[in-house]
């Protein structure tokens, strides 16, 4: 957090100025492949979950919105769908990699007009205050150095009355799933990730940062915190991934 010189890189205490580049390593490392290892550590449910992620949010044809960290373009193509072509939508993110594979895949599947991609740090967004209807980060929240001064700056570019949509893995809510999840998250993922994507170590790492990522009420209160009103979470799969959603007053 501010004020920090170090800050954690799975269970790692880092320097506070590794940490960009050594995320941007580990999705160097797995842009190709992630898109298949997300259908196979959550067996395709992360589809149902950003399905669900996307139905929060009060859009319509004509908005204006930002997708940060939205390299694969997934909560793009969806948020592009409801607004029927009808609006604007910049992905943003720091990876290339990532933007690469994503403008792809949209291009493949004919998601192509009002979206444009640009390459960037959640810290520092290149927009002027008041310039979005909706802003959405799925899955990259917890991969920020300074996860408050990200905030802030998305709340900064929200119009008032704008909405702000978290998709992000989560704690489990329910006792008895804890330790199935545990094993699972931490002997068998990585694993994965070694046999698909030749990368075990870029999947340790992010089964840790869910570890070390704020619990929903904590990440709640961080969201009030950073400048939104009726923050509200919605626990998905018992709490493996939550969905959080404020606004701007």
């Amino acid at each position: 957090m501010t004020g920090s010189s170090t800050t954690h890189f799975g269970f790692s205490e880092i320097p506070l100025g590794e940490k960009v580049d050594k995320v941007r390593q580990v999705f160097d490392s797995v842009a190709q492949n992630y898109d298949l290892m997300n259908d196979l550590m959550s067996m395709g449910i992360h589809r149902l979950w950003k399905r669900f992620a996307v139905r929060r949010l009060r859009i319509k044809p004509g908005d204006a919105l930002l997708d940060v960290a939205g390299g694969t373009g997934d909560l793009a193509r969806l948020m592009h769908e409801r607004l029927r072509g009808q609006g604007d939508i910049t992905i943003y993110d720091i990876n290339a990699a990532m933007l690469e594979q994503g403008r792809g895949r949209l291009a493949d599947q004919g998601c192509v007009a009002g979206i444009r991609w640009v390459q960037g740090d959640a810290e520092q967004l290149p927009f002027l205050d008041h310039s979005f209807h909706a802003v959405t980060i799925g899955f990259g929240i917890r991969n920020v150095t300074q996860i408050d001064v990200a905030l802030r700056e998305m709340v900064r570019v929200l119009r008032p009355g704008g909405q702000f949509m978290c998709l992000e893995f989560s704690r489990v809510a329910i006792p008895l799933l804890r330790p199935l999840y545990e094993a699972y998250s931490f002997r068998i993922l990585p694993e994965i990730g070694h046999w698909v994507a030749k990368d075990r170590d870029a999947y340790q790492y992010l089964v840790e940062s869910i570890r070390r990522f704020p619990d929903q009420e904590r990440f709640s209160a961080m969201l009030t915190e950073a400048g939104l009103f009726q923050v509200r979470h919605h626990n998905l799969s018992g709490g493996i991934a939550a969905v959080h959603v404020g606004y701007k007053v």
